[in-house]
């Protein structure tokens, strides 16, 4: 799987923000409903137009973007 070929970023789909093969599904939205404790199949079922390998795409792209050097606390 190619994290390019379900990942796309598009200035006219929300906002420009990553999503999933240029549909309305933003990469955060995915990864908000799986960090709450939905599983993949849960959300298979309620987005039938996704696929599982959207999902493992949403998760390894995450894991590309974490992959920093160092992070700064930002002033509060």
């Amino acid at each position: 799987m190619q994290i390019a070929d379900r990942i796309t970023l598009d200035t006219h789909i929300c906002h420009g923000k990553p999503c999933i093969r240029g549909m309305r599904y933003p990469v955060e939205n995915i990864l908000e409903w799986l960090a709450g404790g939905m599983s993949i199949d849960e959300i298979l079922f309620d987005y039938e137009d996704l696929e599982r390998e959207d999902i493992l795409a949403v998760l390894s792209y995450a894991a590309r973007i974490t992959q920093v050097k160092s992070i700064n606390r930002l002033a509060a």
